[in-house]
């Protein structure tokens, strides 16, 4: 009987690695893996970046306060070598889209970006946040004037007030990517494209013609790209 329990107990140890990362990923989305060359940490961007406000139990979404002490956590561990993101994202809350976008570009550990299905709205300045960023053919990004739901009262004073933080999407996108300013802002007036919206849809051949995004490709090129960042980061630091 002793001899099963401790049968019983070196098979949970055994499966506990694998069972951590399954918890992780059910959790936070996120998985570190270290079946390569390198430790590699991949954190997913999914469905609508909840800020401030609670998002409906059926809305798919990103929460942005799970994601900036793992951010944190990620650039600080001596474990993980670089950070792989991967976008599929319609875009949400403002302030914590960028709050999110600024924290990945600050970071000291190589990271990629890849596109998959959509990076919209919001989406924009977290897919161009990273060291490289990578869009597959059948993905599209939206770029549009910031819009506000609710309420909004309609003095000068909150129109000056969506025009600077139009300024700030902006500046952050255009101080990480090849696109230019003036590009940028011509792409988001843009009246023929949408049907109730102004603003431009990019699919991936466009958004890396665009210099929006660096290159196209998949996992595979993404990775590729990512360990050669790590590589060249470790060679410089040696």
């Amino acid at each position: 009987m002793k001899e099963d329990e401790k049968e019983s107990r070196d098979d949970e140890e055994e499966e506990s690695p694998w069972s951590g990362r399954l918890q992780m990923m059910e959790d936070t989305g996120s998985v570190t893996t270290d079946n390569g060359a390198h430790r590699i940490h991949c954190m997913t961007i999914v469905g609508q970046i909840e800020g401030h406000y609670v998002l409906p139990r059926e809305t798919k979404a990103t929460k942005y306060e799970h994601m900036i002490p793992q951010l944190v956590a990620v650039d600080e561990s001596p474990d993980i070598d670089g950070l792989l993101l991967l976008l599929n994202t319609v875009g949400g809350d403002i302030e914590a889209g960028l709050a999110l976008a600024e924290l990945i570009a600050g970071m000291k550990k190589p990271t990629v970006s890849l596109v998959l299905g959509g990076g919209h709205s919001i989406g924009v300045p977290l897919a161009v946040a990273a060291d490289r960023s990578f869009i597959v053919p059948s993905a599209t990004m939206t770029i549009h004037p910031v819009r506000i739901n609710g309420l909004v009262l309609g003095v000068p004073q909150a129109f000056t007030h969506f025009q600077r933080m139009q300024e700030r999407i902006i500046d952050f996108v255009c101080s990480h990517s090849g696109m230019t300013a003036d590009r940028f802002a011509r792409l988001c007036m843009n009246t023929g494209e949408l049907a109730t919206d102004v603003g431009s849809v990019l699919d991936g051949a466009e958004a890396v013609t665009e210099k929006l995004i660096d290159r196209m490709g998949s996992l595979r090129e993404a990775m590729d790209c990512l360990y050669a960042l790590i590589d060249e980061s470790k060679a410089a630091s040696s």
